[in-house]
């Protein structure tokens, strides 16, 4: 184990436990600086990034992400639970996420009310969150743990908020509560908590397996059993509601290959007719159709899927010719 660590965090690199405080706590130090620095460039990041999403830019969107400055806050937080000081951090996340949460509500009013909210894929993505979203948080939340605690790597953390993308969620969030889209919102929401509990997560195991938790009770006698306890709530909060959605995302993928199946009987009533495919999206199962004229009554296509896939299952067809209909759901009422 020790060699290990050794190799993660060699001792020449280490920063001292005082050091590294210093850096993720903005109540401390140069504070005027340091929240004025958070501040300005969060407000920024929150702008670009709903710029980016209500322009459907994955460019613009991955600008938001590299000057996001919220993972120092929570890797304060990591370091505070380890070491059973204040949370501080946590009001700065707080009030933080809701900035750019009524930024992306600001935005959303520039959305026309039947703007399709799905068909940008901005938002398709991150309103869904599935097991491996969980994956590369976690991953993200270790790296970003290293790279703070490593005097020689602080130049991935641009990389580091490309990826655990925790502005983004948020200004999806804001534009998809602004857009009365409720169910959107908590997807997205879902989405930007799975990050920050799982960069805490990340946080808190390497700030405990490379020694900070050791020195932090050798230097205030305190026990490490809480910070073992939080280690496990937070596991487990974290991946219970993911998994249950990554089992839904994929009992969804296979009802809507059945979806397709069925759906090619029903448009073969139309010749020329095809079905481009049919895919998932926000648990509403998407079927495309290639048609040179009207697509015969939706009744049949909802009534022919029924005891094929679970009732309740949304139904939407997109057509060739730009329409959308929205289905109903399987098994209700007609």
């Amino acid at each position: 184990m020790s060699r290990l660590r050794e190799r993660v965090l060699p001792s020449a690199q280490r920063r001292p436990l005082e050091e590294l405080a210093e850096i993720l706590d903005l109540s401390s130090g140069d504070v005027r600086s340091k929240r004025s620095a958070f501040w300005t460039m969060l407000a920024l990041s929150a702008v670009i990034a709903a710029a980016g999403i209500h322009t459907d830019s994955t460019a613009t969107v991955i600008g938001a992400m590299i000057i996001a400055p919220l993972g120092t806050p929570i890797m304060g937080v990591a370091l505070a639970i380890v070491r059973r000081r204040g949370q501080s951090a946590i009001g700065f996340v707080f009030f933080g996420s809701l900035l750019v949460i009524a930024t992306g509500m600001v935005f959303s009013l520039l959305l026309p009310t039947s703007y399709a909210l799905l068909a940008n894929s901005q938002i398709a993505a991150r309103t869904s969150p599935k097991l491996m979203d969980l994956v590369a948080a976690l991953a993200t939340g270790l790296a970003g743990a290293v790279a703070h605690a490593r005097r020689d790597v602080a130049a991935v953390l641009p990389g580091v908020a490309i990826a655990i993308s925790l502005v983004p969620p948020l200004a999806v969030a804001g534009v998809c509560l602004g857009h009365g889209a409720g169910w959107l919102t908590l997807g997205a929401l879902v989405l930007f908590l799975s990050n920050l509990l799982a960069l805490v997560l990340g946080g808190i195991v390497v700030f405990t397996a490379t020694g900070y938790a050791t020195e932090s009770v050798a230097l205030s006698g305190r026990s490490r059993c809480r910070t073992r306890l939080t280690l496990v709530l937070l596991a487990a909060v974290v991946l219970l509601p993911l998994s249950a959605n990554s089992v839904i995302s994929y009992l969804l993928a296979a009802w809507s290959a059945r979806a397709r199946t069925v759906a090619a009987e029903w448009i073969s009533a139309v010749p020329g007719s095809s079905i481009a495919g049919a895919d998932v999206i926000s648990r509403e199962i998407h079927i495309r159709v290639r048609t040179p004229g009207d697509v015969p009554p939706i009744s049949g296509l909802v009534g022919a899927l029924r005891g094929r896939i679970p009732d309740g299952v949304p139904i939407v067809v997109e057509t060739t010719q730009g329409s959308t209909i929205h289905a109903g759901r399987v098994g209700a009422p007609s």
